[in-house]
């Protein structure tokens, strides 16, 4: 299977047209490492994630190289105000899935993304606008509309990937890793500077909360408070 540039007469040509959405796989084996890298430090090379998640779902990876700039300019920790999260910017539901326990692991996440651009350019028999269509609005609204559906964002969105993925070859460089997990994103509208304050502050908020109660209750002898 080979895509071509968007000029050309067929962009994808796939031996396996009309494939089923990705089915999750065994969360614990799906996304193995295939990287010797710490998350608790340090920092991983993305552009051999993005080659390691072409050859595994007979991708370019300059098509997901190309993806991943348009929705996060190659941000691993980032989460948008819909709740995607990530590199290829997975929602939630779709990076459960697709296999994905947590979708801030630069490796995981590309490799959700991949295979779900792989299914979704299986179910559209290999048209590639229409993919790209349907990674950013939903199969569904694909589906309804025949085409690319009439929202600004998707209209604008899918040139803008075909545009970057036809431009020459995309570098991504490399990504720090963090230690926390998919229940501890951290707050990407502050600074990690202001975010640790602002937690600090909470937790002395909390404190003074649960010695006022304390107080409050040692008045009261007579009284129970339920």
């Amino acid at each position: 299977m080979t895509i071509s540039p968007i000029g050309s007469e067929e962009f994808v040509t796939s031996s396996i047209a009309h494939a089923p959405p990705p089915v999750a796989e065994n969360t614990e084996t799906a996304f193995s490492s295939i990287f010797c890298r710490s998350l608790s430090s340090g920092s991983v090379d993305l552009d051999a994630i993005f080659e390691a998640a072409g050859e595994k779902y007979d991708l370019p990876p300059n098509l997901l190289k190309a993806v991943a700039k348009a929705e996060s300019n190659f941000k691993p920790y980032v989460t948008s105000k819909a709740g995607a999260m990530g590199i290829m910017q997975l929602m939630p539901g779709t990076a459960r899935g697709l296999g994905v326990s947590d979708p801030f692991d630069p490796e995981q996440n590309i490799m959700g993304g991949a295979k779900y651009l792989r299914g979704q350019l299986d179910r559209f028999d290999g048209n590639l606008e229409f993919a790209l269509a349907a990674y950013n609005a939903g199969p569904g609204a694909v589906t309804k509309y025949g085409g690319i559906p009439p929202y600004k964002e998707t209209q604008n969105y899918v040139p803008k990937v075909i545009e970057l993925f036809n431009g020459g070859d995309i570098t991504a460089g490399e990504a720090e890793l963090r230690s926390f997990g998919i229940n501890e994103a951290p707050d990407t509208s502050r600074s990690s500077g202001s975010s640790s304050k602002l937690l600090e502050a909470f937790t002395q908020m909390m404190m003074l909360k649960i010695i006022e109660m304390q107080m409050s209750l040692s008045n009261q002898d007579d009284k129970k408070i339920f």
